[in-house]
């Protein structure tokens, strides 16, 4: 996957969306203490409780991450007439940037999940549910309040947890008014029956949910791909969007299409919530514009923040953006490589069918005339490789004083430029041993030069390959900045 920074502009836009979320309502609390003996009573442990927490979870985590991010949201969701839906109230009457439409059904339990965690392991879970489908009446409410919310919604997210709340002729109404209306709507299914979420745009199983709907292992990305083809064939939908926990999640598009994306994540605390992270961001990034490929990416990213905390956590914008430029760093790191695995990756290239390019230079003070150049290397090519001067090579070439940045600093910076595949440092004066390596199709160099003077063209031509002469940007080279920032020196 190539950088992300590019993506960190549409966080900030997030506060411009609203979204829809309706689905399943739970109540997530969290038993919080220390073990330090074991029960006479029974070999088990004894917590000693020093503190409780409560938040909403299901598609109440869903809505809470819309809002964390920055968006607007309106809840429509069903709880009981018990302490754990009031507490669910009172929780979303707390933040400004949801608007809840809860429904309250008299007789009905508010799904709980009570977590005893001791030195941040989970002891135990206890839950406390009612799967039964809501009676018809509440039904009427639910979709006469989706009625209401769905025209200012840019996106309807529907969160499936299987508690009886989305019922097959609430979904119904749910998928056939946003159809109508022009609005995507992105399904989390628990039901084993996919059938139900056709006419969703994207429908975000996990693996193990695919595996338990369609019958067939999704262990590798060639399993899931073909589970996917087995989906396609019974629901309308125009992608799907597999998570895999450590693994990462998957895009396959109907028609085959299909992007992997390993995982962002550090050190993994806790999955749960994890897939609301990941369809609270897709949904954001949809609403701002971005194509399915980028909405996913940006998911996957913060799905890769969520896992490093603990419990049922949100993602905030400060965090997703700072990720996001992180990978300029991270991934422009893997674009630096030795002459020996950047020709396995030329290979690799080849065998794919890319037009490989090469151009050189010292690179020192990155300004417009450098930036125009690769522009239009890139554009000769599917691939291009720059050979980077170190600096003793550097030194030998302009002199004392030079470079003013060091090699390492350089090569990070060209690697972080989209349009740069990958940087190869050489120490000797010219670049003619990384091109009777590489062989590349394309030889780029600037129109200061000519056929003559450019190293490696001979070899180039010699097998089919050819020459292009890029053309400058006049009065615009580091030497003259370096000049002008000496006269400005001076002046002062």
């Amino acid at each position: 996957m190539a950088t992300l920074g590019y993506l960190a502009p549409f966080v900030p836009r997030f506060a411009d969306v609203r979204l829809l979320c309706i689905g399943d309502l739970m109540l997530d609390r969290y038993v919080i203490g220390a073990v330090d003996r074991i029960s006479p009573e029974a070999p088990i442990p004894v917590v000693a409780i020093s503190s409780m927490r409560s938040m909403a979870g299901a598609s109440g985590n869903v809505a809470r991450n819309i809002a964390a991010l920055g968006g607007e949201v309106s809840l429509i969701g069903v709880v009981g007439d018990d302490e754990e839906g009031r507490e669910l109230i009172r929780l979303f009457s707390d933040n400004a940037t949801i608007i809840p439409n809860l429904i309250t059904v008299p007789g009905r339990a508010t799904t709980l999940k009570m977590r005893f965690v001791a030195s941040g392991q989970q002891l135990l879970r206890a839950d406390r549910e009612i799967s039964q489908p809501i009676p018809k009446a509440i039904e009427d409410q639910v979709i006469a309040a989706y009625e209401d919310e769905l025209e200012m919604a840019a996106i309807v997210v529907v969160s499936d947890y299987a508690k009886g709340m989305l019922t097959d002729r609430v979904l119904g109404e749910i998928i056939a008014r946003a159809n109508a209306a022009g609005k995507p709507v992105i399904v989390d299914p628990k039901s084993m029956r996919l059938g139900r979420y056709s006419g969703a745009t994207i429908v975000k199983p996990n693996a193990r949910e695919l595996a338990r709907a369609t019958g067939a292992p999704c262990t590798s990305e060639g399993e899931i791909a073909a589970a996917a083809a087995r989906v396609f064939a019974e629901v309308d939908a125009d992608a799907l969007v597999v998570t895999r926990d450590e693994d990462g999640m998957m895009l396959i598009e109907r028609g085959g299409s299909a992007m992997s994306l390993s995982s962002r994540a550090g050190e993994v605390f806790d999955t749960s919530g994890a897939g609301d992270t990941t369809i609270a961001t897709l949904a954001l990034g949809l609403a701002t514009g971005l194509s399915l490929k980028d909405a996913v990416a940006l998911a996957n990213e913060a799905a890769g923040i969520a896992v490093g905390k603990r419990g049922t956590a949100v993602v905030y914008p400060q965090e997703l953006t700072a990720a996001l430029h992180a990978t300029d760093l991270r991934d422009a790191s893997l674009k630096i490589k030795d002459v020996a695995p950047a020709i396995d990756q030329v290979e690799q290239w080849r065998a794919a069918g890319l037009k490989v390019g090469f151009t050189n230079g010292v690179f020192d003070l990155i300004h417009t005339g450098h930036v125009a150049l690769l522009n239009e290397a890139r554009a000769q090519c599917d691939r291009l490789i720059v050979g980077l001067n170190t600096d003793a090579s550097t030194k030998r070439l302009k002199g004392e004083g030079r470079p003013k940045n060091p090699e390492m600093a350089r090569a990070v910076v060209l690697a972080s430029m989209q349009t740069v595949d990958m940087v190869v440092l050489f120490d000797e004066d010219t670049p003619i041993r990384l091109i009777e390596a590489f062989r590349p199709d394309v030889l780029i160099k600037g129109s200061d030069y000519t056929a003559e003077t450019v190293v490696g063209a001979d070899f180039v031509q010699s097998y089919g390959g050819r020459l292009h002469l890029a053309k400058l940007v006049p009065d615009v080279s580091t030497t003259r900045t370096i000049a002008k920032i000496k006269l400005e020196e001076k002046t002062v």
